[in-house]
């Protein structure tokens, strides 16, 4: 059974920082591309930055670029995204998922096949 857990999220002031991070069991992490995606109420759900299983590609979508980064420890099984600079509209539920490996990673949420409950961030201005 596939378990996808993700963790980190939280209350920050504008400007200020988060790390989230994800761990999955019960697959091959280090074969699989990883994503965080973020829903916020009323929006859809969207990719924010996908890794691939090597980790040599990333994505990132256009409104966190410079401000994001996303890294994984295929050793520990571990995603992470370190979030600076952080925006009101950054406020959402960030979700960890897991999909089939490629050399560049999908930023489409229905290339991913396993999700975690999700972690609040919400940004105040």
């Amino acid at each position: 059974q596939v378990q996808v857990v993700e963790s980190g999220g939280g209350l920050v002031q504008a400007g200020g920082s988060l790390r989230l991070y994800c761990t999955a069991s019960g697959l091959i992490f280090a074969n699989n591309n990883m994503g965080w995606f973020r829903q916020a109420p009323g929006k859809e759900r969207e990719g924010v930055s996908c890794i691939s299983w090597t980790g040599g590609n990333t994505y990132y979508t256009d409104s966190v670029k410079g401000r994001f980064t996303v890294s994984r420890d295929n050793a520990k099984n571990a995603l992470y995204l370190q979030m600076n600079n952080l925006k009101p509209e950054d406020t959402a539920m960030y979700y960890c998922a897991a999909g089939p490996r490629s050399w560049y990673p999908s930023s489409v949420p229905r290339d991913y096949n396993y999700w975690g409950q999700g972690t609040q961030v919400t940004v105040s201005s």
